[in-house]
């Protein structure tokens, strides 16, 4: 299997993107999630602001967006992610892609501390969060204006540092799109066909959403083979869907692995899969000849996932997925070529 070649921008300075080695696209490691959060159930008011604790951990796995402390990466929760990094990098990892763009409150700092501390090499995106965190000045933006801000975050630094942003993305999109986000994704676009980069999509949470999405996309310029589409496991649920939406030619992203609901409370409508679930999608999509275009995370955005928290953490895919992949059936070649060539190949820069 041939190396992607190239270089990709991370926290900590570019490097080739074959040494990334294995990559999940779609993580979170300092954000805010407060413009999710969900009032609680009648009569468990109280348990928004309750004590983390095993005594309540089951009611905040089911209710994760209901905990306010829950919606919160922050400094207080550093060290729990360091270790949870270093875990992953333990068990074989190598890089990640830490999605939080603008809206969700990151912190560069803290995201370069914990690559020099874990070794992990850390890519951050560039571009905004979905409406409902856009602020007065970001909805006033035109497109034009809106690819000034990516491309400068992009070439020249973030958030006010010399750190190049190496994706634009995760787009926060709603459904039906709102005018600033669709503005958004035809900025990405445009951007995309001049530069290169790769770009990551949060969908509407529709069937309709990612191939909506990926039109506006292509139609501004952005090239399908540098498209990440994310949250399909929690979007084309049907496999007519999904075979139709691949025709577009994006990267396929299943990147919920750990998440396991009765009830997604971001949509009532939707019954979120299972990992078993999960790993029969990816054995359907490479039986149809997808094996280039699948990629996998677990979109980590919640304390409840962390170790010290109860959770899986970032090692998951590779403790438990992985060996459970080629336990069913699947080649060695495949899970290299989803875990690291196909990350890999998207991440990776054209030469300038």
């Amino acid at each position: 299997m041939a190396d992607p070649t190239g270089l990709v921008q991370t926290v900590l300075g570019p490097v080739a993107v074959k040494a990334l080695g294995v990559t999940l696209p779609h993580e979170h490691l300092s954000m805010t999630f407060d413009c999710c959060f969900v009032e609680p159930p009648a009569g468990h008011g109280h348990r928004a602001t309750m004590e983390f604790n095993l005594s309540g951990l089951h009611w905040i796995q089911q209710h994760p967006y209901s905990h306010r402390g829950n919606l919160r990466l922050g400094e207080e929760e550093e060290e729990a992610v360091r270790r949870d990094l270093l875990a992953f990098r333990e068990a074989g990892g190598g890089a990640l892609v830490e999605n939080s763009t603008t809206g969700l409150c990151r912190d560069m700092g803290a995201l370069q501390r914990l690559s020099r501390q874990t070794g992990v090499h850390v890519v951050v995106g560039t571009g905004f969060y979905v409406a409902s965190t856009h602020t007065p000045e970001t909805q006033a933006m035109t497109i034009e204006q809106l690819a000034g801000v990516m491309r400068g975050d992009l070439l020249d630094g973030v958030d006010g540092t010399a750190v190049r942003c190496g994706v634009i993305g995760e787009l926060g999109c709603s459904w039906p799109l709102d005018e600033t986000e669709r503005r958004v994704l035809q900025a990405a676009g445009t951007l995309q066909a001049d530069v290169g980069c790769p770009v990551i999509v949060h969908p509407g949470r529709h069937i309709s959403s990612p191939a909506d999405i990926t039109r506006v996309l292509l139609e501004a310029g952005g090239k399908a083979p540098k498209i990440v589409m994310s949250h399909l496991d929690r979007t084309l649920l049907e496999r007519e869907a999904l075979l139709e939406f691949a025709t577009l030619g994006t990267y396929l992203e299943f990147d919920l692995f750990g998440t396991e609901v009765l009830d997604y409370q971001l949509n009532l409508d939707i019954d979120m899969p299972s990992d078993n679930e999960r790993i029969h999608w990816i054995e359907f999509l490479l039986a149809e000849g997808l094996e280039k275009r699948l990629l996998v995370s677990h979109d980590i955005h919640t304390k409840h996932r962390l170790t010290t928290f109860g959770g899986h953490g970032f090692e998951h895919i590779l403790t438990k997925i992985a060996p459970k992949m080629l336990r069913r059936g699947m080649s060695q070649h495949a899970l290299d070529c989803i875990l690291r060539t196909n990350p890999q190949t998207w991440l990776a820069w054209p030469e300038q």
